[in-house]
């Protein structure tokens, strides 16, 4: 295959930066294009804001030669349509990953993978009856210092973990999103879901599942969501791991995505000041990290995808369906241990 030709669904946040990321990669071409609303099927799409990243994804698109749709299911019915990559709010995740994949498309879906337990045990059953690609946008795994981190430490080089701390904060998301679904915690669940995901799946990543874990979360600013949290996760051994997240801070308020694990031999840090590892013995090192396919996890992932998409080889190298369905249990965990006060067995 020369060319992969994508579906997008959905100009959100997410929507127009994979649109922007899709613009600049050879071998890959948005062809059809899906939104529910009538300005953003026009280019218009100067209402889309985020919380991180700095790019400008409200600037209008050029839409020539893209086909447009109302509707996600209309958008997977085009044969000239190779691959489906959905950006819509979570509750709709479950319906189109399972029409595109019927459809014998490939699928890259936006995190989280759904919104609850039976949308999940659906996703997982579709993805491994079908017989394309699926990946989901879990970019942390793909982000150049995190899989930098993640390939040091599974290599030996920092020895046993004693410790490891994720944390990721965001300014409030309030009026971000289109009608505001982020503040609506029956629909996004808060920032559990749609943020904190992250540190649970590197948690996930870097160290398996835990035998049990314990959370605490606040709402804060949602309408019913857990718009901050906290949770410990016990391996048996231990050691302590913990992450944290939450949306709940001032607008102003710097983006903050940060790790400091404790090894035997070596600490591995990211902050404010960039990513450091600092041995035991010897002096401080400032690794190069891969950076060639771009400078973020939304760039890798995507880059991988497509490149596996063309090749037609199943794309394992940041995630599999198992390791997905593995986080999203930690992470329904997390919400039954908020509610309950208690400890949570996996």
């Amino acid at each position: 295959m020369k060319e992969v030709r994508i579906g997008l669904v959905g100009l959100g946040f997410m929507g127009t930066t994979h649109w922007g990321i899709y613009q600049a990669m050879k071998g890959a071409r948005v062809v059809a294009l899906a939104d529910v609303d009538a300005a953003k099927r026009r280019g218009d799409v100067s209402k889309v804001v985020g919380n991180i990243g700095g790019g400008d994804n409200s600037k209008p698109l050029d839409l020539s030669g893209v086909t447009v749709y109302e509707s996600a299911r209309a958008l997977i019915s085009n044969a000239d349509v190779d691959v489906v990559d959905i950006c819509v709010p979570t509750p709709d995740h479950a319906d189109i990953v399972c029409a595109a994949l019927a459809a014998g498309k490939h699928v890259f879906c936006e995190k989280p993978l759904c919104r609850t337990e039976a949308e999940m045990k659906k996703i997982v059953a579709a993805v491994k009856k079908a017989k394309t690609c699926f990946n989901l946008g879990l970019c942390v795994r793909a982000w150049p210092e995190y899989r930098h981190a993640y390939e040091y430490f599974k290599s030996g080089k920092a020895g046993k973990m004693k410790s490891a701390t994720f944390k990721r904060i965001s300014p409030s998301v309030d009026g971000n999103a289109w009608q505001n679904w982020y503040m609506d915690g029956a629909r996004s669940g808060g920032a559990l879901l749609d943020l904190h995901v992250h540190d649970i799946d590197e948690v996930n990543y870097f160290f398996g599942k835990p035998k049990s874990l314990t959370a605490a979360g606040a709402n804060i600013v949602s309408k019913g969501g857990i718009d901050h949290v906290v949770a410990t996760y016990d391996y048996g051994n231990g050691a302590l791991v913990m992450a944290e997240g939450g949306w709940a801070a001032a607008k102003g308020t710097p983006f903050e995505m940060s790790f400091t694990i404790v090894c035997e031999k070596a600490t591995l840090k990211l902050d404010a000041s960039g990513y450091h590892i600092y041995p035991v013995k010897g002096k401080p090192i400032t690794p190069k990290c891969d950076v060639k396919a771009g400078p973020t996890g939304w760039h890798q992932e995507l880059a991988y995808f497509v490149a596996c998409v063309k090749k037609g080889i199943t794309p394992d190298k940041y995630q599999t369906i198992d390791s997905v369905e593995t986080t999203m249990k930690m992470l329904f965990a997390e919400a039954k241990s908020i509610a309950s006060g208690k400890k949570v067995s996996l």
